[in-house]
């Protein structure tokens, strides 16, 4: 074999390998460039995950990613079946075509297509065209379908079928929603959702960011331009001038929105919120405590570590109960976390002034009934709303990656209370769903305000807590 002949079948070699790559596009996916969140919606295992992100953050190739891997039965990180039958769903025939459809069609190699069965165009170019469906080969030797679907169609159109998966690309209906859920039911399938959240506070707001039901199997992720490594830099920073604020929030961040805003915007659930530890009992502070009886009651656990961040460490929240009920709650918890007691056997805790008036069903005191119950309560607190919220927004801020306010990830009704908390038209606070976040205002408005304790503490107590929150990270 001469020189040239080898260098024509090199290049035959080549050329062979470009095609192959061209139609192979999930070989290049998150290879030359890794987009972290992509992989963290990924490599989830919940089964009822949704990305919100601004346009262009790769949400939507994400999901159509996801839909293509479980079809072919090669998802990188979940258990794989054979005849996968799975839905995408648009807000209409157009978008279908144009968004979600094409990034399927872009993803699936034409060798694993069987059959192709259209709505309107010819199944030669689907892509130009509406999709029924896609029937497609399955590595485990059997056949997937994967069906294209719209709002627009209504809810009697998504009734009847068995589902492995449901990808939502953009914000459903909450009924069509609800239909699809009953689809993966008896397969104990999947729902994913990629979406821009342009209708403001709607029911993906309230129902899934919110989570009211604490269901283990909702998790949420936000994408922004920066997390997209194929956007220039130079080009974000030239769009995002051209944007109101509120178009940036949503347009850029994927941020829901509504007339006043979010009072804490600081917060960060990626950043604030934690996984539980050990604390160190050197670390525990005092308790928090927003009475109700009829509404919530509701009381938290603060440590302060010698840096001054306050860690939220344990949460009590309930209705409808006797003062009585409230303080063995509190008093269980006290027990489990080996809460340091006072010298009469009783546990100090803050709380709401308005616990000096007397409750209906007796003729002592909220403060009283607590104080015969073992809590000591301090209802000298300072309950001016504006200065303390400024004073919440300081701890949650983030400020060179570091916040001091972190939260244990249980404490679930005050993280739900912290997404959930707006300004009204007439710019105060909406008061509704807000018992956590008041008892919080109380507390740290008890902190000295502008006392460091790393000024004041020592060279042991610092490499002490240095060792600490090192065992602290190597545990978790």
């Amino acid at each position: 074999m001469d020189y040239l002949e080898i260098l024509t079948k090199l290049d035959m070699v080549e050329k062979s390998l470009k095609r192959f790559k061209s139609h192979n596009k999930l070989l290049t996916y998150n290879k030359e460039k890794i987009h972290k969140k992509q992989i963290e919606f990924h490599k989830c295992k919940k089964r009822n995950r949704w990305v919100f992100g601004g346009n262009r953050s790769g949400k939507s190739e994400c999901g159509a990613v996801e839909a293509v891997w479980m079809v072919r039965g090669i998802h990188p990180y979940r258990e794989n079946r054979k005849n996968v039958e799975g839905w995408v769903v648009s807000l209409s025939q157009q978008v279908q075509r144009d968004v979600a459809q094409k990034k399927v069609l872009e993803y699936l190699n034409p060798e694993w297509i069987v059959e192709v069965v259209m709505i309107s165009g010819r199944k030669g170019s689907p892509q130009n065209g509406i999709i029924d469906y896609i029937v497609v080969k399955n590595v485990f030797g059997g056949l997937s379908r994967l069906g294209f679907k719209s709002c627009d169609q209504g809810r009697e159109k998504f009734q009847g079928t068995s589902l492995d998966f449901v990808w939502f690309d953009e914000e459903p209906p909450y009924d069509i929603y609800l239909e699809c859920k009953m689809r993966v039911l008896d397969k104990k399938g999947d729902i994913f959702a990629t979406m821009t959240p342009l209708k403001g506070l709607s029911w993906v707001y309230s129902k899934i960011y919110l989570n009211p039901q604490n269901d283990s199997e909702i998790w949420t992720i936000f994408m922004e331009w920066a997390d997209n490594p194929y956007l220039d830099k130079k080009e974000i920073e030239e769009m995002s001038k051209t944007l109101s604020e509120e178009e940036l929030q949503s347009r850029r961040y994927g941020n829901f929105l509504s007339y006043g805003g979010l009072v804490y915007k600081e917060f960060d659930e990626r950043v604030n919120v934690i996984e539980p530890f050990c604390v160190p009992k050197e670390w525990y502070d005092n308790i928090s405590i927003d009475p109700g009886l009829h509404n919530p009651l509701s009381a938290h656990f603060y440590a302060v570590d010698f840096d001054g961040t306050i860690y939220v460490v344990a949460e009590h929240y309930a209705s409808m109960q006797t003062v009585e009920w409230h303080a063995e709650k509190i008093k269980e918890i006290c027990q489990k976390l080996n809460w340091p007691k006072r010298q009469d056997g009783r546990y100090d805790s803050l709380i709401d002034s308005a616990a000096n008036q007397k409750t209906l069903s007796s003729n002592k005191s909220v403060t009283e009934l607590f104080w015969e119950n073992g809590i000591a309560v301090n209802p000298n607190v300072n309950k001016d709303m504006f200065s303390g919220i400024s004073r919440v927004k300081s701890y949650l801020k983030n400020i060179n990656g570091e916040v001091r306010l972190k939260i244990f990830s249980t404490c679930t009704n005050l993280i739900r209370e912290l997404k959930n908390y707006w300004w009204s038209e007439s710019d105060n606070p909406i008061k509704k769903d807000d018992h956590c976040l008041d008892e919080l205002r109380y507390y740290i408005m008890s902190r000295p305000e502008n006392k460091k304790e790393s000024e004041t503490k020592n060279a042991i107590q610092k490499h002490k807590d240095k060792l600490i929150r090192k065992i602290n990270l190597q545990r978790n």
